[in-house]
């Protein structure tokens, strides 16, 4: 019988827990829990006789792949994968996915949440503004960006997106309008909502002279990740600019000089809590075990992220 091993450091709610042994067990496999582990060491015992793993955001590095003898496919319950190394999976013929979509909702939700907090003052008492008739930038029109595009709407915003891997006409039926350039997003954009991944060419690509170009107001809001802000660009860009606001998802490695100096104009969850929803919970970690039957049934690699 082959096992498929869930190894979560922050873990999956119990019904998402309940809902994922089903799919596993209905399917003749079985369900191993490795939960709220404290060190690699658990890690590396638990996956040694493992033929899958599921992870949410646990690290699985060169040396987890390796001792993991059996495994043929991992699957992080998630859109971002740079908690995998892609390249120890490959060189060890295990499967890498990615569960797109699934937290996508939960993400986008949190983003509108984050900015009703940040433009009324961070609830304190002082006068606030509205989004009603705010320009919004999405950067990277995917799963998350459509979901901001759709609840922006509602709260009757002018949506930009610039993405280059998305055409102008799928960007237009969504009733968004499209950019050319990323330096448009941000002139043009009073809010800039970002959804890139980290890439050798998205790290630190968000620096102080593309966001000086958004106008008087801005807000630009990060639920993607940190390594994309080059947080001590930004950091000299606040102290510039009085007005700017930043809202993250992921908090920066100068938190504590941001909080300081930048008093009321920025806010950072205490922990990436993006897909933190009951929904998203099981969403994802249903749809990694999913992948996993299905990739053992009848070879369906549809979400591989590494080759």
């Amino acid at each position: 019988m082959k096992k498929i091993l869930v190894a979560t450091e922050k873990p999956f709610s119990k019904l998402a827990v309940d809902k994922i042994r089903n799919v596993v067990e209905e399917a003749g496999y079985a369900l191993q829990l490795l939960e709220k582990y404290s060190s690699e060491a658990e890690l590396l015992a638990a996956v040694s006789d493992a033929d899958a793993l599921i992870v949410r955001s646990d690290i699985v590095s060169a040396k987890v792949v390796e001792a993991a003898k059996k495994m043929k496919i991992v699957v992080r319950a998630g859109a971002g994968y740079d908690n995998l190394d892609l390249a120890a999976c490959s060189a060890a013929g295990v499967v890498a996915m990615n569960t797109p979509g699934q937290n996508s909702n939960a993400v986008a939700e949190l983003v509108f949440g984050l900015l009703v907090f940040g433009l009324r003052k961070q609830y304190s008492g002082a006068s606030g503004s509205e989004l009603r008739g705010s320009s919004i930038g999405i950067h990277a029109y995917g799963n998350v960006g459509r979901y901001v595009a759709k609840i922006a709407a509602g709260f009757g915003m002018t949506i930009y997106a610039f993405d280059p891997f998305v055409s102008a006409d799928k960007i237009k039926a969504d009733g968004v309008i499209p950019v050319a350039t990323v330096e448009e997003l941000y002139r043009k954009s009073r809010i800039v909502s970002l959804h890139i991944p980290a890439t050798d060419a998205t790290k630190k690509s968000i620096n102080k002279s593309l966001l000086s170009l958004m106008p008087e107001g801005a807000v630009l809001v990060n639920t993607a990740r940190k390594e994309v802000i080059d947080e001590e660009e930004l950091f000299k860009l606040m102290e510039e600019r009085s007005d700017f606001i930043y809202l993250s998802d992921i908090e920066p490695s100068n938190a504590a000089l941001f909080k300081e100096k930048c008093q009321g104009r920025c806010f950072f969850t205490p922990k990436k809590m993006g897909a933190q929803t009951e929904e998203a919970n099981i969403n994802a970690g249903v749809a990694a075990a999913q992948q996993i039957i299905a990739f053992f049934a009848n070879g369906d690699e549809t979400f591989r992220v590494n080759r």
